[in-house]
């Protein structure tokens, strides 16, 4: 990590290709306004990690280039963690070559595994803020779940001071949502069996009862997570393919992914996708990316 003026810098190596304009495209269309944009080919966030908040800049200088990171200087003291953070959100461990080994095998997938190579499954930098993504995109398109997850940003999120005109709030806490009135929820947007699901799941977070973190006990979170009414198969799995960093992962009853695979029911996609084990979800972000990320037919997440 090295220092300037007004910043800090670190850079972040990974296998390449990564398909960088693809992952921006991901994670800026589901972004939290005021909390994370893409700007200019570079993806910015607010951080509160730890104790220490600022923000960060992620870009990158082209193909076998390390990424370059510029920090607040208020970050110093959790570079570590921090630098963790943004390679399971990055998805920068993965194995591009092993993962397109098994997926160009398949005739659907291969075409656009051929002309994407390197595209990565983004992960959550907080785990209640990516759990809270997934809520409020239930049976909603991407656009209607990044507003709803805007209103949130904006009504939940402490004030951000960044150098970014983009960047306004810190993500949400569990413990301001799980405080508010329910009707609260229900004003930005949501109906009352959805606004009592984010309800029932803050107040877990804040009692200690989920942890929705890389690492966890996944089984158990899980079956912890599903049993909160409002929280089926499609969510859980959603969760775990991006929060939990579960390859393999694969989100069960998807509208789009059926479409992709010509219109199929759920059981028959979830059939497919026996044979792209272990890496089922990069075979979904290989399927969204075929029919072209953010059409109405997507789910919100």
């Amino acid at each position: 990590m090295t220092a300037a003026a007004d910043t800090l810098r670190l850079t972040l190596d990974y296998r390449p290709p990564l398909a960088w304009s693809a992952l921006l495209e991901f994670l800026g269309g589901r972004g939290a306004a005021g909390v994370e944009a893409v700007v200019d080919g570079r993806y910015l966030r607010t951080v509160r990690l730890d104790g220490a908040q600022g923000w960060l800049a992620v870009s990158s200088a082209g193909e076998r280039h390390p990424l370059a990171v510029e920090l607040s200087p208020s970050l110093a003291p959790v570079a570590g963690p921090l630098r963790i953070k943004l390679r399971q959100l990055l998805d920068l461990d993965a194995d591009p070559q092993a993962i397109c080994g098994v997926l160009g095998r398949d005739p659907i997938l291969k075409p656009v595994v051929d002309a994407v190579p390197g595209l990565r499954v983004p992960g959550g930098f907080d785990g209640f803020e990516l759990v809270l993504r997934a809520i409020v995109g239930q049976q909603v398109t991407v656009k209607a779940a990044t507003t709803l997850f805007s209103r949130f940003a904006a009504a939940f999120g402490d004030p951000a001071h960044t150098p970014f005109a983009e960047l306004r709030f810190f993500t949400p806490r569990a413990e301001r949502i799980a405080d508010a009135e329910l009707q609260t929820l229900i004003n930005l947007g949501l109906t009352e069996r959805r606004a009592g699901t984010i309800h029932s799941v803050a107040k877990a977070y804040v009692a200690g009862d989920l942890r929705l973190e890389p690492g966890c006990d996944q089984a158990a979170e899980l079956e912890r997570f599903r049993s909160i009414p409002g929280i089926g198969h499609w969510t859980s799995n959603y969760v775990a393919m991006r929060a939990l960093r579960d390859a393999d992962a694969f989100p069960t009853g998807d509208l789009a992914l059926c479409n992709a695979l010509g219109g199929v029911k759920p059981k028959e996609a979830d059939r497919a996708a026996e044979a792209w084990r272990p890496y089922r979800a990069y075979a979904a972000l290989y399927l969204w990316r075929l029919l072209r990320l953010g059409t109405s037919t997507e789910r919100g997440g």
